[in-house]
This record gives C-alpha cells, sequence and structure tokens, in this order.
C-alpha cells in the first residue's frame, strides 16, 4: 500500500484540475525528481498536450458562468483521468492492484470535482469576476502545492487532501441555499431563451 497516499492525493487534485496533476506528474518524473512516475506521463506529447489543455483550463476557470459550463464538460473527464493516473500509478509498483487504484483515484477524482462544481455555482450567484479569478488561483495553488508534496512526503499530502475535501463536504452543505438559486436562475434563463425564441 505504499503508493495508495499518493494515488489518493492524485485523485483528489485530478477532480480540480487533471491536466495539472498530468503535467506536475509528467515533470516530476522527467526531471528525475521521482521515480514513481510512470513512463506514459513523461510522454512528450503527453506533456505538450496537457500544457496545453492547463492553459486552455486556467483562462475559462476564471470567467463567471463559463467557469460552471467547463466544470460540467469535465464531470466525466475528471474522474477517468484520476483512474487512469491511479492506475497508471499502480502499474509501476505490486503493492496495489491497478483496479483498485483506478477505484480509489476516480473516486476521489468525482468527489472533489463535485465539490468544485457546487461551489462554483454558488460563487456564480453574485458572478463577479474577482471571486472566480481568486477562487481559481487558490485552487491552482492548492493543487500543485499538494501533489508537490505528495512526491516527497505522500502521506502528510493525503491527509492534507482529505481534510480539504472534508471542508469541501462542509462547504458544500452549507452553500446549498445558493447553489439551488444559482440552478434555479439558470432554468429561467433557459426557459426565457426558449419563450423568446419561440414565434409570436
Amino acid at each position: 500500500m505504499s503508493l495508495l497516499p499518493l494515488i489518493f492525493t492524485a485523485g483528489w487534485a485530478s477532480g480540480i484540475n487533471a491536466y495539472a496533476v498530468v503535467l506536475l506528474l509528467g515533470l516530476f518524473g522527467v526531471t528525475g525528481l521521482s521515480g514513481d512516475v510512470p513512463e506514459g506521463l513523461q510522454r512528450t506529447d503527453v506533456l505538450v498536450a496537457a500544457a496545453v489543455l492547463f492553459l486552455v483550463e486556467a483562462v475559462a476557470d476564471k470567467i463567471p458562468y463559463l467557469d460552471t459550463f467547463w466544470d460540467t464538460l469535465h464531470t466525466v473527464v475528471r474522474p477517468a483521468a484520476g483512474a487512469v493516473v491511479a492506475a497508471l500509478l499502480a502499474g509501476s509498483d505490486d503493492s496495489l492492484p491497478q483496479l483498485a487504484a483506478a477505484a480509489v483515484g476516480g473516486t476521489a477524482a468525482l468527489v472533489s470535482h463535485l465539490v468544485k462544481a457546487g461551489i462554483r455555482m454558488a460563487i456564480n450567484t453574485s458572478p463577479e469576476p474577482a471571486s472566480n479569478i481568486v477562487t481559481s488561483a487558490l485552487e491552482d495553488l492548492g493543487v500543485a502545492g499538494v501533489i508537490t508534496l505528495a512526491i516527497f512526503h505522500p502521506l502528510p499530502a493525503a491527509m492534507i487532501a482529505g481534510t480539504f475535501l472534508l471542508i469541501g463536504l462542509i462547504s458544500i452543505i452549507l452553500l446549498a441555499s445558493r447553489i439551488r438559486r444559482y440552478r434555479r436562475r439558470r432554468r429561467e434563463r433557459r426557459l426565457a431563451r426558449l419563450t423568446a425564441a419561440q414565434p409570436g
């Protein structure tokens, strides 16, 4: 189970920014700072694609409403990325079966993605750009910091990731009314557009 803390942390971080996780792990592997990063994440084409998509996400994630649309598109991508990264990490070690690792990584990514998406909906009930920019920047810094810590100290990093996940779940409960308000407003805007598009 030596890789389990790293796998859980990578899964949690993938639910927030999967491209940053792939890019960071790949760079740690290429530079020789970690021997736990599989060859598949160190390939040049993977690193280039992750870097380009990270830059796209860095912009989309800071624009009100576009961030929620982007989150919706990534409801499948982020958990899948978390599962794949976890399986690849487990493949470099015999201590944890790849299927179990994929389940841990994918589940952690799905839960953290849902937390992220819910918090963004709550923020978008008052969609001034400052809150989105600050939140997105903090998320990116958090992912970078925790993944870097996980490379050198996996267990403390996993404990921090688990704490962040718990805080996020509590925040979702506290922000439930704002999330419902956002979803209600979105339904009303969609209905208004449909009504306006009807002839007469």
